[in-house]
């Protein structure tokens, strides 16, 4: 299942069209690069739609706003629904500001999103309307533990049915639902959190892994985020003592370029829950 995901999104190279943020832009288009997607990054008004039509998928992160690139979230968006492509919603810092937060709500009205992947701090304000985080981090009192699991799954699932959207919280442990069917991710490495934008990165992925997939988007979704945790692993794997974060960052780009369906299959580690 998982191989096939991956294998799909080699065939089949989607042209995944960003809105992203400036910090990780870059990052983004990489790792998109490794994974066997192409890139396109266009944040103007005045070209998304046309981008967005020659495109596979469209990922929208609210990283960096300003005033007209909200503009062009939104008219991407709801182009991207007339021509039935899958759109990505990356809420980043949901919660940590007005302008976030409301950005966030504006677009889930407006925008029907294929997947909403954030923090389970991100995904909390998203549900409720309203939150706060630490920065653009999860706010440590909204950490899933073994004591809140179950709680933050079915809220997960609950969102995932209001929405219509595949939802994904990522965190130590990740969780990927669809409302019906829930997973839980072991794949992963505290060094990913050590680097900006690994999160910025897996929504772009996610993109590339739904266009190239669009009969299979739920285990799309698993097999993008079990690849991230995967890549993280074998990125640290490769770390000696003189190496650090921006060595990993390489090597984690690395990982990806290389990984094969065959060993996200046999590497991933997944449970439904």
């Amino acid at each position: 299942m998982l191989k096939e995901c991956l294998d799909n999104v080699r065939a089949r190279t989607p042209l995944i069209h960003n809105i992203t943020n400036y910090v990780t832009v870059n990052d983004c288009a990489n790792v998109l690069l490794a994974c066997g997607s192409s890139p396109v990054m266009a944040d103007d008004i005045r070209e998304v739609e046309e981008i967005v039509a020659i495109s596979s998928g469209l990922n929208i992160n609210i990283g960096t706003l300003n005033h007209s690139t909200i503009s062009s979230m939104s008219a991407a968006g709801k182009k991207a629904n007339v021509l039935g492509l899958p759109v990505i919603l990356d809420p980043v810092g949901a919660g940590a500001s007005t302008l976030r937060t409301e950005t966030a709500l504006m677009l889930m009205n407006e925008v029907q999103f294929t997947v909403i992947k954030g923090n389970i701090s991100e995904i909390k304000t998203l549900a409720s309307g309203s939150g706060a985080t630490k920065g653009v981090d999860a706010d440590l009192a909204d950490l899933i533990t073994d004591a809140t699991r179950v709680a933050a799954v079915d809220s997960a699932k609950a969102f995932a049915r209001e929405t219509g959207a595949i939802i994904v919280i990522t965190g130590a442990v990740d969780i990927v639902t669809d409302g019906t069917t829930t997973y839980a991710v072991h794949n992963g490495h505290s060094m990913l959190s050590k680097i900006t934008g690994t999160g910025c990165m897996l929504s772009a992925m996610t993109a590339a892994y739904v266009a190239a997939n669009p009969n299979n988007v739920l285990e799309a979704t698993l097999a993008s985020v079990c690849a991230m945790g995967l890549c993280g692993e074998k990125a640290y794997a490769r770390m000696s003592g003189r190496d650090g974060n921006a060595t990993f960052k390489i090597y984690l780009i690395d990982a990806i370029y290389t990984l094969g369906g065959k060993t996200l299959e046999s590497g991933a580690q997944y449970e439904i829950c």
